[in-house]
């Protein structure tokens, strides 16, 4: 196998057209010059040089050779350029964004990571809307977990990538107290008192679109966009509530969830990514953040 070194000596041998110059620029003796070109020698089995006292001349076989090693070493170098930048990428912090409710889901992953593992990860709480504009052009994210009800609400740049992840099932939730409602069908549920979105956002219309379709008409007698605050609400006794699964991960005794058949409601969850910030170690993240 030839060695790199003893190639790039050989270009500049050739170039420079003496082994004393060769060295110079190498930072080489001319002795070490002469026995690379020697180990160069009996590695190929080709006369590379022809020697007198005053001077060395290479040969026609020795210039085919430079030619083909520039080549190589040119190749040599990019290959390099690239697995160093493979590893700056693999090395560099990650900035991920998620959605309030997608929290549980992070730590669980988080806690599970060796320390070494989750050094170098940075990560945003906020709401979908909020997070797509930090990941379009001169953004500092690098990927967000977000959700959709239905296909309207959120818009992304057509240069983000999007991944699915999951479809997170809304489940009807009632105080405990409220037990004597089972098996909660939907005429049950239209006098009751009800915890709804804020009007005018996205998730609001589009509950507001399901609650239509089965003729439900909600007393409202509260307002809450943060799933943690109708929790609380609902186990006070306040109202009931449409709230999605991974809102319910630690949910107190005093409530009831129902997961009823007619509901038939859910939000996608999927990742938008930019492709220009994907590394093994992003990847490796957004793996087990599967739910």
């Amino acid at each position: 196998m030839l060695k790199p070194e003893h190639l790039r000596t050989l270009r500049e041998v050739v170039q420079l057209g003496s082994f004393a110059a060769a060295a110079n620029r190498l930072g080489y003796t001319a002795s070490a010059v002469s026995q690379q070109m020697a180990a160069l020698e009996r590695k190929t089995g080709v006369r590379l040089f022809e020697r007198s006292a005053h001077s060395v001349l290479p040969t026609d076989a020795a210039e085919v050779l430079a030619r083909h090693a520039e080549i190589v070493l040119v190749d040599i170098e990019r290959m390099v350029a690239a697995v160093q930048a493979a590893h700056r990428n693999s090395e560099r912090q990650i900035h991920l964004g998620i959605f309030p409710s997608f929290a549980d889901v992070l730590t669980g992953a988080l806690r599970a990571m060796d320390p070494e593992e989750r050094a170098g990860i940075r990560v945003s709480v906020a709401e979908s809307s909020q997070l797509v504009p930090r990941l379009g052009a001169g953004g500092e994210m690098d990927a967000a977990i977000v959700y959709q009800l239905g296909n309207h609400g959120l818009s992304w740049p057509s240069t983000l990538e999007r991944r699915w992840v999951a479809e997170d099932r809304y489940k009807v939730v009632l105080p405990r107290q409220w037990s004597d409602l089972a098996p909660h069908r939907v005429e049950q549920l239209t006098d009751l008192p009800w915890i709804m979105h804020h009007p005018g956002s996205s998730d609001a219309s589009f509950l507001d679109g399901v609650f239509a379709r089965w003729d439900l008409r909600p007393r409202v007698v509260c307002h809450s966009d943060d799933f943690k605050v109708t929790m609380a609400m609902i186990e006070a006794g306040m109202g009931a509530a449409l709230v999605p699964d991974l809102a319910l991960r630690r949910h107190g005794r005093d409530v009831l969830v129902a997961d009823v058949p007619w509901l038939n409601t859910s939000r996608s969850i999927f990742t938008l990514l930019r492709p220009d910030r994907e590394t093994a170690r992003l990847r490796s993240l957004l793996e087990a953040l599967a739910v």
